[in-house]
């Protein structure tokens, strides 16, 4: 039963047009099971999703709105922070939420990108001139913050974070005033995470500068926690073989097995499986396979290329399940693709993503000599711990 990863609209009966609907449709279908908790979470997000549809009408009604974004006939959309352990659904459910939302300015991102480009723009920011200011964020003055959140505001009504956490106490003040500035100029939030508001960057340094922002979260987000007892895409994982070795027709076989237990999809089904492409730094990353959080890529494609590990953390950050193709073994002749497969390698293990692979070799056959040998026996042993059940347990980017 398929609990977790994003929700694939076209697979649905489109005459559903609400959360309702569509969870209902998926247990008939077999593609879930019954589950209390995941029933109370779609119950909250089918309010949002009236209260998108309401709130939509009435700005059409006062028009204006569109012009002034703290027109007084528009309240702010309380929105919904959805918490709770590993492979529960909640990035399945606010995806089925965010395919479905009446609305169409609206945007799907993981948190860690959006910091990065926050604190890009707030960089951009202190070395803009008055006029420049005004053109891209509609303000001059001097906070960054009601700038970003002005830019925002004009291209998006619905904003959706996935795992949301805190590591940094920059980050932490720098949201806490960005969301009161999105809220006030009507910007719902739906955030999903493995912690509840109060846990977040706990026993972090100097976390009492966190608090007003926790206590911003409580007020202008609806708290619901998703904690059944099943991790369904651990439970999907039980018995999968995730490394194999050598290439060839049966390794081939067992990764496309295990492409359809993660997806309910078969590696050739184009009507659910595409392909995806990723903006990294002004230019597209082309995935050629993915569906539901998991991506299939080649080694030539991710190592043999000049890409770095900005492409990389893309790929850890946007999938919770990586498949590759194609590990050669390795030589003095190749150690540029080793340094690659390095930093790929330490991307995905950092992130806490599950890798599936074919290769031509074991581990600690891949590159048994040439320059960089000695550090690869790193990435040689996150391999071999990449395959246990306590790193397959971990939370994606946690």
């Amino acid at each position: 039963m398929y609990n977790d990863g994003l929700f694939e609209h076209s697979f649905m009966n489109k005459k559903y047009s609400d959360p309702i609907g569509h969870y209902q449709k998926m247990i008939e279908c077999g593609e879930l099971k019954e589950d209390v908790m995941q029933a109370q979470v779609v119950a909250k997000l089918q309010l949002l999703h009236q209260g998108l549809e309401d709130k939509k009408l009435l700005t059409n009604k006062y028009f204006l709105e569109k012009i002034f974004s703290n027109s007084k006939n528009i309240k702010p959309l309380k929105g919904l922070y959805i918490y709770g352990g590993v492979g529960r659904g909640k990035s399945m459910l606010m995806d089925l939420f965010f395919d479905l939302a009446p609305v169409k300015d609206k945007r799907r991102v993981h948190f860690h990108a959006f910091m990065l480009e926050i604190h890009k723009n707030i960089h951009e920011w202190r070395y803009m001139g008055a006029k420049a200011r005004v053109e891209k964020y509609l303000t001059a003055n001097d906070d960054p913050i009601a700038a970003i959140a002005n830019k925002i505001s004009k291209s998006i009504r619905l904003l959706c974070f996935d795992e949301f956490h805190i590591t940094d106490v920059t980050d932490a003040m720098i949201l806490g005033r960005l969301f009161g500035a999105l809220w006030e100029r009507n910007v719902t939030l739906v955030l999903t995470s493995n912690r509840s508001p109060d846990d977040l960057y706990k026993n972090g340094l100097n976390r009492g500068l966190f608090l007003p922002t926790i206590q911003i979260i409580k007020e202008k987000l609806d708290i619901e926690a998703l904690n059944g007892s099943t991790d369904y895409r651990l439970e999907r994982m039980k018995g999968m073989e995730v490394y194999h070795h050598p290439l060839g027709d049966i390794a081939t076989k067992a990764l496309s097995n295990s492409f359809w237990r993660l997806t309910d999809h078969e590696v050739g089904d184009r009507s659910e499986v595409g392909s995806d492409n990723i903006e990294v730094q002004g230019r597209v990353l082309h995935i050629p396979l993915s569906s539901r959080g998991v991506a299939v890529v080649s080694f030539k494609k991710m190592c043999a290329a000049a890409l770095g590990s900005a492409d990389y953390l893309a790929l850890a950050w946007k999938y919770h399940t990586l498949i590759m193709v194609g590990i050669p073994e390795l030589g003095p002749e190749n150690r540029n693709e080793a340094k690659r497969f390095v930093t790929f390698i330490d991307a995905l293990y950092e992130n806490n993503v599950k890798f599936l692979c074919c290769a031509e070799v074991s581990p600690e056959k891949l590159y048994a000599e040439g320059h960089g040998h000695f550090e690869f026996q790193r990435t040689v042993s996150r391999l071999m711990e990449m395959q246990s059940k306590e790193y397959l347990a971990k939370g994606h980017a946690v």
